[in-house]
């Protein structure tokens, strides 16, 4: 059995040999069974075989085509922001996924941490969650966070993000690759952005807005980077980004793109003496812990870095005998911004038209 950064080894074709071919061509043999699924699913939903339900305040989805990370997090937390700054009541939901009964998942916990005046509810149940949410904490809005795919929800403004160092998953649809349904279904999209557009080569950028005019040509097309605004240690202490400049650390994560997180590092002053990447949502114990601060007792390091979501889940300041920080930032909305807002503005004004249903 593969693990989540083997799987993703041998589907990007970094990881060669008899064995990786073999692997890859067995799952090539899946992929036409999952193309099969989804179109079936996905036409239920637009000829109306299968219900959707609209609920009575406006509705947002952001979400994506691929498995793994495109920045949901942050997006979703600038979305939420810009909708309170405008006196709308918001409230988050999301399906929960790796989270154990009773408790928050890694993306709730940053998300809570960004946003502590924001309701976030998690429920596989996406439309018993969104009338909890009306009818309970009377909110005016609903962000769906991470669901694209989840179509019983009616949405006034679909929202896909595409990473623009990976954006299409390798080309295949899991489990081949990591796409979750064909590029084609960028077609439901009102927006479409680009993340992490500061990484990628302009040539890259180009080929991936080639492929969204093809498919959604009536879509806004907004371009995102993520902004590295500060350190923090546990629980709030921020520090300033040149505090490490200079100093030699070692870098850790469990994200869907370890890579977008090594590659903002290397835009920073800090020396990075060794990276280590988990699976997305790898929960830590007390053996990876210790491993850590073993490995950077032994490269000789003097802190140790994680992002935010690592942060969350080991809450604590120090590993061993060295400080953990976690590099917190934002995004940064580079082109687009106009379009966006007009979308924005427009749900704005019908939330606060009303009262929400109780």
């Amino acid at each position: 059995m593969l693990s989540r950064l083997e799987f993703l080894e041998v589907v990007s074709g970094r990881r060669r040999g008899a064995a990786a071919s073999i692997c890859r061509a067995a799952l090539a043999c899946l992929e036409p069974a999952y193309r099969l699924a989804i179109a079936w699913r996905n036409r239920r939903y637009s000829r109306g075989s299968s219900a959707v339900y609209k609920v009575p305040v406006p509705v947002i989805s952001v979400g994506n085509i691929t498995a793994g990370g495109t920045g949901k997090t942050p997006a979703v937390a600038w979305m939420a922001r810009w909708f309170r700054q405008k006196g709308v009541r918001v409230t988050l939901i999301s399906r929960g996924y790796g989270a154990t009964a009773g408790a928050c998942n890694d993306e709730a916990l940053e998300l809570e941490q960004l946003l502590p005046d924001v309701p976030h509810l998690l429920n596989p149940d996406r439309v018993a969650a969104a009338m909890t949410a009306i009818e309970e904490f009377e909110c005016q809005l609903l962000i769906l966070d991470d669901a694209f795919q989840h179509r019983r929800i009616h949405r006034d403004l679909d929202i896909v993000l595409i990473d623009a160092l990976e954006p299409f998953g390798y080309g295949h649809l899991l489990p081949r690759g990591l796409l979750r349904e064909p590029a084609s279904s960028l077609a439901r999209a009102h927006v479409v952005a680009l993340t992490r557009c500061d990484l990628a080569e302009a040539a890259d950028k180009r080929r991936i807005l080639d492929t969204v005019a093809r498919f959604a040509p009536d879509a806004t097309v907004v371009e995102l980077a993520h902004r590295p605004k500060s350190w923090m240690a546990w629980p709030d202490l921020q520090l300033p980004l040149n505090s490490l400049a200079g100093t030699p650390v070692i870098a850790f994560c469990g994200i869907g793109n370890p890579d977008g997180f090594r590659r903002t590092l290397h835009t920073l002053d800090c020396k990075v003496a060794g990276f280590r990447a988990f699976a997305d949502h790898h929960p830590y114990d007390r053996t990876d812990l210790e491993s850590l601060a073993e490995w950077a007792r032994g490269l000789r390091a003097e802190a140790i870095v994680c992002t935010q979501k690592d942060l969350v889940k080991i809450q604590a300041p120090r590993l061993g005998d060295l400080p953990v920080y976690s590099l917190c930032g934002g995004i940064e909305v580079l082109t687009g911004r106009d379009g966006l807002e007009t979308r924005l503005s427009q749900l704005a004004a019908i939330a606060l038209s009303r009262e929400p249903a109780v």
